[in-house]
């Protein structure tokens, strides 16, 4: 793609927007970038770009703007729906997102993984194994280092490592990993994509462009996987924590093998996986399937996977105060996240829940209340819709913000039970990102610890 002189409007001034940005000028193109925060809002943003020689619209998208543009670059956070961009696709102009545009760029192989939980652990975790194998390695995409950021770094022996969103893959055109991942597909993002349908689509979209070349890797499992798996031309590579596959990652007799064109290689034994709880056995066998089609040694994988720690704000260990042990999975955005939280506890749960509802139903957490949790906290704007779908389940204290959340469990915990930040919900009613809720929590529970 040539860029040089070319008139590129980027939507959004999020991370991976004003890395599109930064891109795009350094390639040759007039920028200009458009979103509909307020300049006070973008305060930390605007100054940069301006010294750049951007120019900047903020507290709106005007028509004119989107007017004469010959490629526009939409961030993840802007919806495909939004009137603007749907008038610049009826009018025939070009538009992608980031990721989309970062493809273009990255030299070497791409390794893309999705799904509606386990995507940051697995990519993480995949690049691990790339690195402890000698490859050259790059991670990034929604796990935090935009895509198109890479793109300098990337040689024609990188292999990039992306996690890429529902959001991410509505924008794509010729996006093509040599290897694609799907973990799982539970309801998630319906406030944005309207029905499962809708967001199982977008999601599929990762093996659109796969041919019989390129391998799709999904969970043996998982029943949409299942589906999805009939509809791609790559060739297929299932895990399953359950039973034995054709093809892919599985386990037999508490150990981790790797099937391929009819022949077994032993991995390493379930033991050594430092990550707790199911939910992680499937991310480290989506990952050593990853590994494995890449070409990674055996031994390398188990080091790999012996050695990796949970990812901050997964299930991650905070500290253990007068005998209560605390966890931050702040990343556990959804119903399904906070439900495979709970499953690696058997009980003595305090669990915290709310923040910014995405039209999930709170009640499918029922039967796991019942059973391991002694009181549930709530914070955020989706506090009261959580309590009238869980109520009948569980003691509910509304307590609506984290600190007083923290403060109430603590109180009420005994020693030997569990005060789990796992919300099953999004942050941005009360905080910047996931990422912010869960450095809050970590310093509520530090502060206990230096009293």
């Amino acid at each position: 793609m040539d860029l040089n002189g070319k008139r590129v409007l980027v939507v959004g001034l999020g991370s991976s927007g004003v890395a599109s940005a930064l891109f795009l000028k350094s390639r040759g193109a007039r920028v200009t970038v458009s979103d509909s925060k307020s300049e006070d809002q973008l305060t930390e943003e605007i100054p940069a770009l301006l010294d750049q020689g951007f120019v900047v619209e903020t507290g709106g998208h005007g028509e004119r703007t989107f007017q004469n543009q010959d490629l526009i670059v939409v961030s993840p956070g802007v919806s495909v729906d939004a009137e603007p961009i749907k008038q610049a696709r009826a009018l025939g102009q070009r538009v992608v997102g980031e990721i989309e545009l970062a493809s273009e760029f990255l030299l070497g192989k791409i390794v893309a993984i999705t799904g509606s939980n386990g995507k940051t652990t697995t990519t993480t975790l995949t690049g691990e194994i790339f690195t402890a194998s000698g490859l050259k390695t790059l991670v990034g995409g929604n796990i935090g280092t935009p895509a198109i950021s890479l793109a300098e770094q990337a040689t024609p022996e990188t292999v990039t490592v992306l996690e890429v969103s529902s959001f991410q893959l509505e924008t794509i055109r010729s996006f093509r990993p040599k290897t694609a991942a799907m973990l799982n597909v539970t309801p998630d993002h319906l406030d944005r994509h309207r029905t499962f349908a809708a967001y199982v689509d977008a999601k599929a979209r990762i093996f659109e462009n796969q041919q019989a070349d390129d391998f799709a890797v999904l969970n043996g499992d998982d029943a949409t996987c299942v589906e999805v798996g009939r509809r791609t031309h790559a060739e297929v590579f299932w895990f399953s924590r359950k039973r034995d596959v054709e093809q892919g990652a599985f386990v037999r007799n508490r150990g981790i093998v790797f099937r391929r064109g009819g022949s077994d290689e032993e991995i390493m034994p379930v033991s050594e996986i430092a990550l707790k709880g199911a939910h992680n056995l499937e991310n480290v066998l989506a990952a050593v399937c990853c590994g494995a089609l890449m070409g990674c040694d055996a031994a390398k994988i188990r080091t790999a996977v012996r050695e990796f720690k949970a990812v901050e704000h997964r299930l991650e260990y905070v500290a253990t105060v007068s005998g209560v042990e605390y966890y931050n999975d702040s990343k556990a955005t959804n119903v399904d996240a906070t439900i495979k939280a709970l499953e690696s506890f058997p009980s003595g749960v305090h669990l915290i829940l709310g923040g910014k509802d995405k039209g999930s139903d709170y009640t499918m957490l029922d039967e796991l209340l019942r059973q391991r949790v002694k009181r549930v906290y709530t914070i955020g704007a989706a506090a009261e819709k959580i309590e009238s779908q869980i109520k009948n389940a569980v003691e509910v204290v509304a307590a609506g913000t984290l600190e007083s959340a923290v403060k109430q469990a603590t109180a009420s915990a005994q020693p030997g039970d569990i005060v789990l930040l796992a919300p099953a919900c999004a942050s941005f009613d009360q905080f910047e990102n996931y990422e912010h809720r869960g450095r809050v929590f970590k310093k509520l529970v530090g502060g206990m610890l230096t009293r």
